[in-house]
């Protein structure tokens, strides 16, 4: 980012809008501070030199009850559940008159209002300050609102900058370029007036059946949790709180289904811990993330959002989170409706609360969670210093944004300049081609000569766009497609595009488990595919999935090609043509048969924006892939659970099941070679409480520039517990030009080398550690070792 833009955005949001905010209150918009009491002193809450603390106690102390409790809840978006566009006179008589906590995705570009209010950016930001300045202005006082957003694949807002998915983010494994991405969404976010972000999501992808996979950096705690901290540091960084999602051990639904099984997770508390929370402890403890989102799930049979065990003591005790909980959809309804730990939907707001929940977000008026707590305090259900707690939680939130002190964030005309700029589109570009996994490249296939003059671009994702596009990043997103791509690649040949079938068929899912006969209008397609893969030199295969199969409540039964894709490409290669075949898509997926007689594959996951562009460049070698997989491919469905980091006998074969991934995680190729050599481990001899220091050299030993991802892995040999036969404990990606070396240092902490013991005791445990380090889980190059005494 250019240092001039980042002093201007970081301006914005000192600057107290005294004069360029006129309003008919203009009187309480004092020289350096606001009088939002509107008593005409200034009180120690509108002191913006006055400490955080001391202006909390002072702000609650002038709270009512239903001042407090209309904190505690969301007000969802203007033509999602808002009604309105703009503050109205009927306001005065909502629950919201006493105030709110947040306003989630208002004028985004979803909803009944679509792009009225999202586009141009001036007016969208208009909009927002004549809300918030209805809520500073007209509520006895004055306490500015929260402006949440979703942003997994960028801010969720029309026209914003559109990265690739979380699955293909973490395949970059590249954390330098993570932070630039959370940056770019800090300075769209900050500039459209948004100023809280539910991102990341730090759940681990486990089990690839499941719909929001796709969401997920990856399958490894540390992987997923070194990736998160570079995101959340970036937002928090703009003065835009980061929220990630979704806490705790969500992403385990029974049988990899979605929705209706979100209960009964079967993971053992040791698991628990050292897998799924651990992402969530970097966040908090590590990156300082001042928002989290609590689960719809349960645990051992406690609902996330009516615990106090996950809420309390691990959130805040144990890892000392400072901001505010909010809740999933549905998850406090769950309580009682679901989970049914309470006997109705009063004792469900009060279980939550008193859990550490401090807004419930739902799509749904906040009266309907407004009115049951205040009848919960009023019959003794939550006692009031609770209430304090959780609303001391949600200010100190407001107070570190400055909503305090400047509530009208954001700029039309400088979201005009920066929303989807160049220089932002420049970074997704940049992500969508280190997404790019190389999986196989029989004979130095790729890359392809420019020189070819009939290329045949087939398949369901070859010319797709809307199903590529996700509901919790940008809308109306501008995709390249790869069938465009690849005609601007080979502007003098004869490109053609046929689709050859559907992502799914007519009988999907159910043809997942019984054979259907083929259409005459399936069979066309095919037909058509084929003609065209003949008369052309080369076949580009774009298989995969979207928005159709993977996503929130799309979870499979099987990981094979969905619909007809699989017969489609069998006929194709029966043509004996050269193959290239590319995978868009948001899962792993067992493309055995593609793995043997195909000579390349690309697995693009989804790139956002500029996927045919960053597909077409890597195909022809303007481009040197250098992605690697953050999950396991496993070869059939049947292997589940089949995921890193394994425990010993975990991949054993027994002669009647096949075994061993089909691709493992952290593999992937590049059309360069690279040598590791003189690894040094320092001291070998260490305490319980020091650091190791593991260098290694690297060298590309090709003839191009290219990427390596160093990975370093680490063996606990003799534990007092069973452990993983590896563990991710470090990763570097690099660009090296031909002969090229480089050193690369790790650094090993207590953190890295402790477990938890037999007694659930955190701690490292004396003894001897084998270090690993090579290109993936499978293929380490380089071991050596080092004590703890």
């Amino acid at each position: 980012m250019k240092e001039q833009l980042k002093q201007t955005l970081l301006s914005c949001l000192l600057a107290i809008p005294i004069l360029t905010q006129a309003s008919p209150k203009d009187d309480i918009y004092r020289k350096g501070w606001i009088d939002f009491n509107k008593n005409g002193k200034m009180d120690v809450y509108e002191n913006p030199s006055a400490p955080i603390e001391e202006r909390i106690k002072d702000l609650l102390s002038q709270m009512t009850i239903d001042e407090k409790t209309c904190q505690m809840a969301t007000l969802y978006g203007s033509g999602r559940v808002l009604a309105d566009a703009l503050p109205t006179d009927k306001w005065k008589s909502e629950i919201w008159k006493d105030g709110i906590g947040n306003i989630d995705e208002e004028h985004n570009g979803l909803g009944t209002f679509g792009s009225e209010y999202a586009f141009p950016y001036a007016k969208h930001v208009k909009a927002k300050h004549d809300i918030q300045r209805w809520f500073v202005e007209e509520t006895r006082l004055g306490i500015p609102v929260d402006f949440t957003n979703e942003g997994i694949r960028g801010v969720c807002h029309e026209k914003a900058t559109f990265f690739p998915a979380q699955c293909g983010q973490g395949s970059t494994w590249n954390k330098e370029l993570i932070a630039r991405i959370g940056e770019v969404e800090a300075i769209e976010a900050t500039a459209l007036g948004y100023t809280n972000i539910y991102s990341p999501i730090l759940d681990i992808a486990q089990d690839p059946r499941w719909g929001r996979v796709v969401e997920c950096y990856g399958e490894d705690p540390y992987l997923v949790g070194q990736l998160g901290k570079q995101m959340i540091q970036s937002l928090q960084k703009y003065k835009v709180v980061a929220t990630p999602k979704h806490f705790a051990v969500y992403s385990i639904p029974v049988g990899g289904r979605d929705g209706g099984t979100r209960t009964d997770p079967h993971v053992a508390p040791r698991e628990m811990r050292t897998l799924y929370l651990e992402p969530f402890r970097v966040a908090f403890q590590e990156a300082g993330a001042l928002g989290v989102m609590s689960s719809y799930n349960d645990y051992d049979g406690e609902p996330i959002t009516g615990s106090y065990q996950f809420l309390t003591r691990i959130l805040r005790q144990e890892w000392g989170f400072k901001g505010y909980v909010v809740s999933d959809s549905d998850a406090v309804e769950f309580i009682s409706g679901k989970h049914k730990t309470a006997e109705n939907y009063e004792d469900a707001v009060a279980q939550s609360v008193n859990a550490g929940l401090n807004i419930r977000t739902n799509f749904s008026p906040p009266s309907s969670f407004i009115t049951p707590l205040r009848s919960a305090i009023a019959k003794g259900k939550i006692d009031q210093a609770i209430i304090d707690k959780r609303i001391s939680e949600i200010l100190y939130v407001k107070f570190w944004l400055g909503l305090f002190d400047n509530p009208y964030r954001g700029d039309g005309k400088l979201a005009e300049k920066v929303v989807h700029s160049k220089e932002h589109q420049a970074v997704a570009l940049e992500a969508a081609r280190q997404s790019i996994v190389l999986l196989k490249n029989q004979d130095n296939l790729l890359p392809l000569q420019k020189t070819l003059k009939s290329v045949a671009v087939i398949g369901p994702n070859a010319n797709e766009q809307k199903e590529l596009i996700c509901r919790y990043g940008p809308s109306n997103a501008p995709i390249k497609t790869v069938y465009t791509g690849i005609k601007e690649a080979l502007p003098e040949a004869k490109v053609v595009y046929k689709k050859g079938c559907e992502i799914v068929d007519p009988h999907f899912p159910e043809s997942e488990v019984l054979p259907f006969e083929i259409t005459p209008q399936e069979q066309q397609l095919m037909d058509d595919a084929i003609e065209a893969a003949q008369a052309s030199e080369v076949v580009i295969m774009v298989l995969g999935g979207s928005e159709v199969t993977v996503r929130e409540e799309r979870s499979r039964t099987s990981l094979d090609l969905p619909g007809r894709q699989e017969e489609l490409l069998k006929a194709i290669c029966q043509l004996d043509k050269p193959i290239v075949l590319v995978m868009i898509d948001g899962r792993a997926s067992s493309i055995n048969y593609a793995k043997k007689y195909v000579p390349a594959i690309l697995h693009a996951w989804f790139p956002g924006e500029f996927c045919g562009q960053a597909v077409a460049e890597t195909i022809f070698g303007d481009y040197n892939p250098g992605g690697r997989l953050a999950v396991t491919f496993p070869k059939s469905v049947g292997q589940i659970p089949f995921a890193f980091p394994f425990k010993p006998g975990s991949d054993s074969s027994c002669g009647t099941s096949v075994s061993g991934a089909l691709f493992p995680f952290g593999y992937g190729l590049s059309y360069t070679t690279f040598e590791y050599r003189n690894l040094k481990i320092t001291p070998e001899l260490q305490g319980k409480a020091g650091d190791i220091t593991v260098r290694c050299s690297v060298k590309n030993t090709g003839n191009r520039s290219g990427d390596e991802v160093v990975q370093l892995y680490l063996s606990d040999e003799v534990s007092s517990v069973t452990t993983y036969v590896k563990v991710l404990r470090g990763f570097e990606r690099i660009t090296l030009q031909p002969g090229e070396e480089k050193e690369i240092v790790f650094t090993l902490r207590p953190q890295d080398l402790a477990i938890w013991d037999k007694n659930r005791t955190f701690q490292v445990e004396p003894g001897l550690f084998k270090v690993m380090i090579g290109a993936s889980s499978k293929d380490t190059k380089l071991e050596g070792k080092f004590s703890i005494q």
